[in-house]
């Protein structure tokens, strides 16, 4: 007899149980939650062999339990294996090692926009296609970018029917190549907004949105934010396939902002993957460093650093692990989210903070090591890496730690030319399909941070897709 297909639950406990389908299309929970699974399938026994035959095997076996239930296992492994043949590395997920050292870049950036997220999105857009063809529906995207989701939202989304697509970034705060990933993509179903504000502004512009139960069922909206699971259930395959490479458990070094990369370790690890730690590195956006040091969630001011996509002090993510430790109950983690809000910090007890430690760790760096580390991986192995790579790395370069040590690399180095060119003197090449970005005529609106012109925004693009017969 089959297995039940999972069912998901929203961390807050007051948004109905949903199947993989509806929780793909939903993205946020009714209540303001974040979708998790009500229970957390295994690895698949022989995991490390399939790693060996290829990364699209291993992900279908890995993401299966997930959307069982939802779609057809023969349709799906060809969804997967359609999602990966436009990454340019035939690993997708390369393991680089650094010299002699037990130090490993795993390298997230061969997708068509250069970035981690295009792992999952390209993967995310096809099985949105799909169940929007089964339903006969459509939907709008609203999501907000810290740089890089937007060009792999766009990437996987732009031109593909019944998606009408949104994307908020944070104006002048994300690089230039960043920001004309997403302003120079000719689809008539993306609209840019550039918000002047942070990217916490756009974050709680587009959770404003979707807690408006009018707006948001009146235009059908979903996301694709590391809010929506579906994101997360892909990022859990490269944490897995890079495990497989090492006889013991590695160490993996996660640059973040907003805590799904990591976070999509932390359930590989309750899959059954042998995982030493997580190490969360943060830029001088440190507010995850300083929780996992001090059990307490404090917001500050955000920063502009080097490393754009993690000038963050809201992340999101975190919420899915804090339903963990309170022990699945949403009205404990509703009540600590509004005190996050009211008084912008709170602490977890010894108890619960104890349940941390021992499985992650975090530094934090400034533009300064940030620089130098770019530096010294030129210098001695000649390696480009980009500053969110960097910040990783500089936390780990010189510490003794036991076993294999792997640090995510998030990003190619030429998204950020400037930064790497000031510290090592040589420019990063775009790829050749890339090389006349910078030429590209560009489309985007500047908004003001406010709901309500995100709102006219939202509604003026859909109403103007429709009148153009794009959907």
């Amino acid at each position: 007899m089959s297995e039940e297909p999972l069912r998901y639950l929203s961390t807050r406990g007051g948004a109905p149980e949903l199947a993989f389908a509806d929780v793909l299309l939903t993205g946020l929970a009714r209540d303001g939650g974040l979708y998790v699974p009500s229970t957390v399938p295994g690895l698949p026994r022989n995991w490390r062999e399939l790693a060996a035959v290829g990364y699209s095997p291993l992900a279908t076996a890995v993401m299966w339990p997930f959307v069982s239930g939802s779609i057809e296992r023969d349709l799906f492994a060809s969804e997967v294996a359609a999602a990966y043949e436009c990454f340019e590395h035939p690993d997708v997920v390369p393991l680089r090692r650094l010299g002699n050292t037990d130090v490993w870049l795993a390298e997230l950036f061969w997708g068509p926009t250069l970035a981690f997220k295009d792992v999952a999105l390209q993967l995310v857009g096809r099985l949105f296609t799909y169940e929007l063809a089964k339903r006969g529906e459509r939907v709008t995207v609203l999501g907000a970018t810290s740089g890089d989701t937007g060009s792999a939202a766009i990437e996987a989304l732009a031109n593909r029917p019944g998606i009408d697509v949104v994307i908020l970034h944070p104006y002048g705060r994300v690089s230039e190549i960043q920001r004309r990933q997403m302003t120079t993509a000719p689809a008539p179903n993306v609209a840019n907004l550039a918000v002047n504000g942070t990217f916490d502004d756009c974050q709680d512009l587009v959770k404003g949105a979707f807690a408006d139960i009018a707006f948001r069922d009146r235009f059908h909206l979903s996301a694709v934010n590391s809010i929506n699971w579906a994101r997360v259930m892909a990022q859990i395959v490269y944490y897995v396939s890079s495990a497989a490479h090492f006889a013991d458990p590695p160490t993996f070094v996660v640059p973040t902002g907003n805590f799904g990369n990591v976070y999509a370790g932390h359930v590989a690890r309750r899959m059954g993957l042998p995982v030493r730690r997580f190490v969360v590195a943060s830029n001088r956006n440190d507010i995850l460093t300083r929780f996992f040091t001090t059990a307490t969630m404090a917001m500050a001011g955000v920063m502009p650093t080097l490393s754009p996509s993690m000038d963050i002090q809201v992340s999101s993510n975190l919420e899915r692990l804090l339903w963990e430790v309170l022990g699945g109950d949403g009205a404990a983690v509703t009540h600590l989210m509004a005190e996050f809000r009211e008084r912008g910090t709170v602490s977890l007890d010894d108890d619960r903070f104890g349940l941390l430690r021992e499985g992650f760790a975090a530094h934090c760096t400034d533009d300064v090591a940030t620089s130098r580390t770019i530096r010294r991986l030129w210098d001695d192995y000649g390696v480009a890496v980009d500053p969110h790579t960097a910040v990783g790395l500089a936390g780990v370069l010189d510490q003794t730690i036991a076993g294999p040590t792997v640090v995510l690399a998030t990003a190619h180095p030429a998204k950020f030319p400037e930064a790497v060119l000031a510290a090592t003197g040589v420019r990063p090449m775009l790829p050749p399909r890339l090389a006349d970005l910078l030429e590209r005529s560009e489309s985007y609106a500047v908004i003001p941070n406010d709901l309500t012109a995100v709102k006219a925004a939202v509604a003026a693009h859909v109403e103007r897709d429709h009148t153009a017969g794009v959907r």
